[in-house]
């Protein structure tokens, strides 16, 4: 007989859960709450204009192994997400995002390793890459840091 507890032992994974779930979540949804996050974590670079060379501009975050989609766009100086495709697509894994996010691994090596993947605009994505490289801190950092970590150990299980 098994040792893991019922749950673990019908459910799916939280990843494959995560990747069943997110295609059924509504773009509004979502939207309520991720666009927050974002212009809260990045509220002072945005007031500074260190994203403007993003206005109006579009770029999907494909974190493959979970299923997960996201468009962003800037519009206005706030971070939205965008039912439209991205102009360029940043793709890899879901550890690869975390590292990428949280400085834990140079991007630069993961993009040089395809770890991290550029598609479409690659400038547009090495403007992104930059910009998130160019954070000191990285994301890891208040109230998105502490979601990235949940997720991070939600995943692992």
């Amino acid at each position: 007989m098994s040792t893991l507890p019922f749950a673990a032992r019908v459910l799916p994974s939280p990843a494959r859960l995560i990747a069943l779930v997110d295609p059924r979540v509504p773009l509004a949804l979502k939207r309520r709450a991720v666009e927050p996050l974002l212009n809260r974590t990045f509220a002072e670079p945005l007031a500074e204009g260190e994203f403007d060379a993003l206005e109006g501009r579009r770029v999907t975050l494909d974190v493959e192994d979970l299923g997960v989609r996201l468009t962003l766009a800037l519009d206005d100086a706030r971070f939205v997400l965008s039912k439209e495709a991205g102009e360029a697509t940043i793709r890899g894994g879901w550890r690869e995002f975390l590292c990428l996010a949280t400085r834990r691994e140079d991007p630069d090596a993961m993009f040089f390793q395809r770890r991290l993947m550029i598609e479409g605009d690659t400038e547009l994505g090495l403007t992104v890459k930059n910009l998130l490289d160019g954070r000191e801190e990285g994301l890891s950092e208040g109230r998105l840091g502490e979601v990235l970590r949940r997720l991070d150990a939600l995943v692992a299980r």
